[in-house]
């Protein structure tokens, strides 16, 4: 029994260590399958993160080439569809101009470095590469698959957009190209189609433009390779006709071999590392996702500031006048809103160029960025608007504070280079109180009441009040009516003579719009001509006076007419053309006819006034300078612009009778236009003194109550057929003028 126990006691000792042995094994086992699970695992994570990167690096790099072609097609767009483009090409062709506007912005240019001009026939008229011309017409800048482009943009159906864009090779490599047919703003050419002319813009991908986009878009070792090269970390540039130009490929980071060799050798030494590495892992991962969320608010940034000044842009205001209205509402403070718009900056733009109107807005930007001060936040809305929103305490006081300042500011010419321009602004100011009101009605009350600054004469800045949304719905209203008045042909015209100041015959008659309202009654020119212009009905209401007055005129062989142009009206390019057809429309002599124009437009515009005025005078028109001694009354516009009458202002007669320096100076106005051999009608004659006055000063046409008021075609008859009553007034004033002299000697 002993021995048994001895046996079985001996037995149970030795199978021991083969149990050790055995979970040592099982563990071993486990350990290696464990840590095969981990390495396959990891070798997937690795790998699938590679794939990832490269995914992200793909589209991201395809991305980048879209947006380097489209920012070519942009620019394109604004020099090809440009009024002074289409100008200087067709209507008026000036070589110098072009050179200076397309060849020599390929110096040092990020936008473009070659331009080309092309005929109808595909000939280079100029060629310019890096602000030089090219000696042989830009041959070795107009491949196979550019002429392609070309080809397409000069088939181009009516209505579609002329412009086609694509990769070409040239001589000096490879880039951005496009095409565009030159053409106004509007669209229209008015040359024929053998005579219309493309613009070419190329860009070059150049090692400094594709490291730009390697440091952009985070793509390490960017380098553009041959066509021929083939890789998984690389995208081919292909030509329109499918001809693969080239290739940008890029260092893969590999993401996930970096993670697995900092991993792997501790996985590899002991198992109970796993934990380590698992948290080493964890470590990485966080690295990179902080690391996307850092390039995530990058970017989100960038896609709120605006590029040209470097301030936030529209959703980047959207976004900080929200953070300020949540703010208010915790704080229980104000929130203002200054909204801001130049004055002038268009004529800036047109006159100088678009490089006087970016470098306009980026000082302007800068002055403005010093001005609001602190707890504010300024952007550029878009073009020439700019928004400021002022939060804290005295927001409001701190806000017309600031609105005072900017007028300061605007009151001084800006100095851009070589260049000193002077441009204005109107303010326009929304409060919200307690963050009551959101954004997007604040927005629109400030813009509301800019807009009131602007009617109000601009160079102001105006508070928003309620009342503001029933006039704009009331002016919204009356331009929806007025639109449909001139749609049915309900704007009458009626007519105010003007007569010859010796004899008194009728000579002229003026053509003047009234508008019977439907529902309310006459409404005064002086509130529907404004409407017209500001809701863009002021072309439609114009041509259509001058067409009725035209018809009209026909009636009467022995008269002169004359009508008014709104500046409205005369910055539209196709205006002339219009007028051209109107009169051919109607067989009247354009001698006949003279158009009345005010000297704002000269003064805002002189060079595009002058050319306005040339196709206006080829036609036979006659030109007047209206309203002479109710604005700035330059002697210096008469002389330029040599305009073929001249009409004293009413406000010059009106002030006859307050002695004899107001005598005085008319006569000394007038003596002025007849030194410049430019007759001279006076408007606004109401007694027989100032008839009198007028005449004997030297005006040879008289206008005013005295000789009739504005009326119907019917009462024009009337007095036509009547000349005796006139003339009998004129015998009557030439005794009194024989008896006594009412003019100085």
């Amino acid at each position: 029994m002993r021995l048994r126990r001895l046996h079985n006691r001996l037995k149970s000792l030795a199978s021991r260590p083969m149990a050790v042995a055995g979970m040592l094994l099982v563990f071993a086992m486990l350990a290696v399958m464990v840590t095969t699970l981990v390495l396959t695992a990891l070798d997937r994570v690795a790998s699938y993160a590679n794939h990832l990167d490269e995914e992200r690096s793909r589209e991201t790099l395809v991305g980048a080439i879209r947006t380097f072609k489209f920012q070519l097609g942009a620019t394109l767009n604004d020099y090809a569809a440009w009024d002074d483009a289409a100008e200087n090409i067709y209507a008026a062709p000036d070589p110098e101009w072009v050179i200076s506007n397309f060849g020599d912005m390929t110096f040092e240019s990020d936008l473009f470095d070659v331009a080309i001009v092309l005929d109808q026939e595909g000939r280079a008229g100029m060629a310019y590469s890096d602000g030089k011309p090219l000696k042989d017409g830009g041959k070795g800048f107009l491949p196979h698959d550019l002429m392609l482009l070309f080809d397409q943009v000069r088939s181009t159906k009516v209505g579609d957009n002329p412009q086609a864009l694509g990769f070409v090779r040239t001589v000096k490599g490879v880039g951005a190209a496009g095409v565009a047919l030159i053409r106004k703003k509007s669209g229209e050419v008015e040359a024929d189609p053998e005579n219309r002319a493309y613009l070419v813009f190329i860009r070059h991908v150049s090692r400094d433009k594709v490291e730009r986009i390697s440091g952009a878009y985070v793509l390490p070792g960017l380098v553009l390779a041959a066509p021929s090269y083939r890789s998984t970390h690389s995208v081919t540039i292909d030509s329109p006709s499918g001809i693969s130009l080239a290739s940008l490929a890029w260092t893969p980071r590999a993401p996930g071999d970096l993670s697995r060799e900092q991993v792997e050798p501790l996985v590899k030494a002991a198992l109970v590392l796993v934990a380590i590495y698992c948290m080493l892992l964890f470590i990485i991962g966080n690295s990179i996702v902080r690391r996307l969320r850092t390039d995530e608010a990058a970017a989100l940034k960038l896609a709120r500031t605006d590029r040209l000044s470097g301030l936030a842009n529209r959703d980047g205001l959207h976004v900080l006048l929200d953070q300020a209205l949540e703010q208010a509402r915790d704080q229980d403070s104000d929130v203002v809103l200054l909204y801001l718009d130049l004055d002038g900056f268009k004529e800036v733009n047109d006159s100088y160029g678009h490089a006087v109107g970016d470098s306009l807005i980026r000082a302007v930007s800068a002055g403005l960025d010093v001005l609001v001060g602190e707890n504010t936040a300024l952007s550029r809305i878009g073009g020439d608007e700019f928004g400021i929103v002022f939060f804290g305490a005295e927001a409001e006081a701190r806000a017309v504070s600031v609105a005072e300042a900017i007028l300061d500011f605007f009151g001084e010419p800006l100095t851009l280079g070589e260049r000193v321009v002077s441009v204005g602004c109107s303010l326009g100011l929304a409060l919200s109180r307690r963050g009551s009101i959101d954004g997007g009605e604040l927005t629109r009350q400030a813009d509301m009441a800019m807009y009131a600054s602007k009617e109000g004469g601009r160079g102001r800045w105006t508070a928003y009040h309620p009342q503001m949304d029933e006039e704009r719905e009331t002016r919204n209203q009356m331009a929806l009516d007025l639109r449909a008045a001139i749609e049915k042909d309900e704007i009458e015209v009626v007519y105010q003579p003007v007569v010859d100041s010796s004899t008194f015959d009728l000579v002229s008659v003026e053509a003047l719009a009234r508008w019977n309202r439907a529902g309310h009654g006459p409404v005064s020119p002086e509130i529907f001509i404004p409407i017209a212009e500001t809701s863009g009905l002021i072309d439609r209401l114009g041509l259509g006076v001058l067409r009725r007055s035209l018809t009209q005129l026909s009636a009467w062989p022995g008269l002169k007419l004359s009508v008014n142009v709104s500046p409205g009206q005369f910055r539209d390019p196709a205006f002339s053309g219009h007028v051209a057809d109107l009169f051919r429309e109607a067989g009247i002599d354009p001698r006949r006819v003279v158009l009345e124009m005010t000297e704002t437009y000269f003064i805002q515009n002189p060079e595009r006034a002058r050319s306005v005025l040339e196709r206006l005078r080829k036609i036979g028109l006659q030109i007047a300078l209206d309203d002479f001694g109710a604005g700035f009354s330059s002697v210096g516009y008469l002389r330029q612009f040599g305009f073929d009458r001249m009409k004293i202002d009413k406000s010059l007669v009106q002030s006859l009778g307050q002695g004899h320096k107001a005598v005085e100076m008319l006569q000394a106005t007038v003596a002025l236009a007849r030194s410049l051999d430019v007759p001279v009608t006076a408007e606004g004659v109401e007694t027989d003194q100032q008839a009198v006055n007028l005449r004997l000063a030297g005006c040879d046409q008289l206008q005013g109550y005295l000789f009739g008021r504005p009326c119907s075609p019917e009462a024009i008859d009337a007095l036509l057929q009547r000349p005796m009553e006139l003339r009998a007034k004129a015998a009557a004033l030439a005794f009194a003028n024989h008896r006594e002299s009412l003019l100085p000697g």
